[in-house]
Parts: C-alpha cells; structure tokens; sequence
C-alpha cells in the first residue's frame, strides 16, 4: 500500500508573488529522511480552448524565456484565487492576451501542472464561439501573437512539433473529445 510521506520540518526559502520555495524535511514511509526536498509553491493557472464560430481554435505565439523558444500555445493565465474564481480568470485571460471573448465557457477539468515538485493546477475551459470585440491588454513580459488554426488542422501540428507545451496538448485533446462527445463542433 501506498503511503505518504511525513512532513517533519518545512520552512519558506524564498517567497514572492509568483512563487514561494519550500523545503521540506520528509520521512519516507521506510524511514529514510531527506531534508532538502523543495516544493514550488505556485498560483493555479487558467488554460483556454477557444473555438470560433468558423471552428478555428485561437492560439497564441509568444517567447518563452526558460526554454528561450518562441511556441504556439493556446492563451492561460495566473488565478489569483483570492479575487476571482477560475472562469472569471478565464474570461479576463483569454481577452487580455487575444482580444477575443466567449459565449459560452465550459469547465473540462482540473489537471496538476507538474506534481513532482509544483503544488499548482492548471485549470482547462472549452470556450465556444469566441469573436473578436477588442484590442489585446497585453502585460509587460507579453508580446502575443495571435494566430487562428482550423481545429481540422491542430492534430496535424501537434504532430510536426508546432504546438509541444504540454498543458495546450491536453486541452486541445479534452475540448476535441467534449466536442465530439456532444456533437456542437
């Protein structure tokens, strides 16, 4: 059986709005003690499929600086749960960085973003019949390239290597099934 690791000891090592790093000091259930295992203490993340009427799904482009890449990813954004719950964040996210709003906003799930070390979720939305009403409201590290891709055409660059961030991989494949499962592409 399965069993958890005793926390004995934990204490902040570095702490900021974006992330707070943790070290713990655990007791794994067959004794062993390691006293340096950090944990990543971060915000929860928004993450939207969005399909316009025409079914093409908004992605975005934009520079990565810890892979120092330029990828195709479809819009998220930090949940700041202390003001705004994750649709609200969705919304604001997904016209932030596109200028495109939704109709309909559809939870499909809640995924772990990297359980090993990360404490954070990523929270995945199917947003339907998005249109453009405005201008990006970008923020100082973004600079966003919208692009607009035929949902006919996204299995296809996932497998060229186009679109390889792995949290848009799994949205792309939960808002495909939602909407095969339910018949409104």
């Amino acid at each position: 059986m399965i069993k958890k690791w005793k926390i004995l000891k934990s204490k902040l090592v570095f702490n900021n709005k974006w992330v707070t790093i943790r070290q713990d000091e655990v007791e794994l259930p067959k004794g062993e003690i390691i006293d340096d295992f950090f944990v990543f203490v971060r915000p929860d993340i928004v993450l939207i499929f969005p399909v316009t009427e025409n079914q093409e799904i908004v992605f975005v482009r934009q520079y990565r600086h810890a892979t120092e890449e330029i990828l195709l990813e479809l819009p998220a954004g930090r949940l700041d749960s202390e003001i705004e719950d994750a649709e609200v964040a969705a919304r604001r996210e997904l016209e932030e960085e596109t200028g495109y709003v939704a109709e309909e906003l559809i939870k499909l799930e809640s995924l772990y973003d990297n359980p090993i070390k990360d404490t954070n979720k990523i929270h995945l939305f199917l947003a339907k019949n998005v249109h453009l009403t405005g201008k990006q409201n970008l923020d100082l590290t973004e600079d966003v390239e919208v692009v607009l891709i035929p949902i006919d055409r996204v299995m296809t660059k996932i497998n060229q290597g186009e679109i390889r961030v792995s949290g848009t991989i799994a949205a792309i494949f939960l808002g495909i099934n939602y909407l095969s499962q339910t018949n409104c592409r």
